[in-house]
């Protein structure tokens, strides 16, 4: 009898661990806070969606609740992102995550059992204070994230409040209205994230036309399998093989991505409605030591210069509607940054990824050099949620935008949903409408605007570069 109750209460927590967010009315007076406190932490070892190991976290509060987390892997890493701690060896082809699990297991777990899980800056800096270095290479970045992202879950679970309006209440974000982020559909994949010899490694659908997130996910499915069709059609059905994040790599060249995104919004009905975006991620193929980018890295090599890769996006954005380009330059390459941003940063939305990599250090430079217009909100770049709330919220006052993210090797986690509609980012990329760990973060954003309504939402849409500032 007793194990049959141990197994009942088991299958409650796990099924409860990753439901859908509870009722709320938002903006209204916050539950009581209740006494219940970290009682137990518990990590493990799971699969990322591309069969990589990754840090998974149960919280377990005094009241008996278990909240749980899974942190995300990127392939395309930037040099100055917070360190994720991997075993080395042979086991997983050294991917094994299995010391950052025993770090949250003995040293992160008694550092904060007993602490509220409302206070978030409390947990992490206490996590911070107890890895002592400047890029979480003790602990590793993907244990303290693991155990900060759960204990996020945890403070909205007390409060009584959905996990975006907890993400508010952090950030200071009291605006009447939340936003619904435009998103950003990648459809396209090349660079690192694909066998073709495409140098650019993302393309976006992005529909700024839509009048609602709904719309745009649904403009965003009709486009994206019109898109397969045509790929077929022109180059056959290997053509239509998807990356890891859901997009397909056709054998097409930097102009020709364009072109197939236009020619299916146009067959799929939706001209005017759709603009494209280009995470370049030129990192991936920066010549060491010389200002020069490889365009066929990963074949038999195209060398231009700084000043000509810039010419060929100015050259693109002339001919298509883009509104975005990301990391359109090495992460080391300020000079090219910053005489590119101020140059074109009317025209399209600069956003740097590897070049901030979500921390305040870096993203101070990009501000006083101008060398961006946007942050991309990637938070295991840098870690903790703390960190990425002070990240979102220097970058707005700076005036840039905000693009939340999703990493490539990704989980079925959902929490970035609810961080972009809670710090008010106006737009998201998590992948193709494809992939099941793709679509659950598209589906989390469908039930948050279904639950607030359309009286208590805005839509991004064409204003996605400047949704309203949260407050202090």
């Amino acid at each position: 009898m007793k194990l049959t109750s141990a197994i009942i209460a088991l299958f409650a927590a796990q099924t409860a661990a990753f439901a859908p967010q509870p009722s709320f009315s938002p903006r209204s007076a916050l539950s009581p806070l209740s006494s219940a406190t970290i009682a137990d932490i518990v990590a493990r070892e799971i699969l990322d969606s591309r069969g990589n190991p990754t840090v998974e976290v149960d919280m377990t509060l005094s009241d008996g609740a278990v909240h749980r987390a899974s942190v995300p892997s990127g392939a395309s890493t930037g040099a100055y992102e917070a360190v994720e701690l991997r075993d080395g060896g042979d086991r997983y082809l050294g991917k094994g995550v299995l010391k950052a699990v025993e770090n949250v297991n003995t040293s992160i777990k008694s550092k904060v059992l007993g602490m509220d899980p409302t206070d978030q800056r409390g947990i992490d800096d206490a996590m911070l204070s107890l890895d002592g270095t400047p890029n979480k290479a003790s602990l590793g970045a993907n244990a303290i994230l693991g155990v900060s992202l759960a204990a996020s879950k945890a403070g909205a679970s007390v409060k009584g409040v959905p996990l975006y309006q907890h993400y508010a209440d952090l950030a200071g974000n009291s605006q009447k209205k939340f936003t619904m982020p435009v998103p950003c559909f990648n459809v396209i994949n090349g660079g690192s994230h694909a066998g073709n010899k495409l140098a650019f490694q993302e393309y976006f659908v992005i529909p700024t036309g839509a009048s609602s997130f709904s719309e745009a996910m649904q403009i965003g499915c009709e486009v994206y399998h019109t898109l397969g069709k045509i790929i077929k059609s022109k180059f056959g059905g290997d053509a239509t093989l998807i990356g890891d994040e859901g997009g397909f790599a056709p054998p097409c060249d930097n102009r020709e991505g364009c072109e197939l995104i236009m020619e299916a919004v146009k067959k799929a009905g939706y001209e005017g409605k759709c603009t494209i975006g280009l995470d370049v991620a030129a990192s991936e193929f920066k010549v060491k030591g010389k200002d020069e980018y490889d365009l066929d890295f990963k074949y038999d090599g195209n060398i231009i210069s700084g000043t000509e890769l810039g010419d060929l996006y100015q050259s693109l954005a002339a001919d298509f509607p883009i509104v975005t380009v990301e990391d359109p330059f090495d992460e080391d390459d300020w000079e090219n940054w910053s005489k590119f941003t101020t140059k074109n940063k009317q025209q399209f939305q600069v956003v740097g990824d590897d070049l901030t990599v979500t921390n305040p250090t870096k993203i101070t430079r990009a501000i006083e050099e101008g060398s961006c217009t946007c942050l991309l909100l990637k938070v295991n770049q840098i870690g903790t949620i703390t960190e990425s709330i002070d990240a979102v919220k220097m970058a707005k006052k700076a005036g840039w935008g905000i693009m939340t993210s999703h990493r490539s090797g990704e989980t079925e986690d959902t929490y970035i949903a609810d961080l972009a509609v809670g710090l008010c980012t106006g737009q998201i990329k998590t992948g193709a409408p494809c992939r099941s760990e793709r679509l659950a973060k598209y589906n989390q954003l469908l039930r948050i605007e279904e639950e607030l309504g359309v009286e208590n939402v805005d839509f991004a849409g064409e204003g996605f570069r400047t949704t309203s500032w949260m407050g202090e």
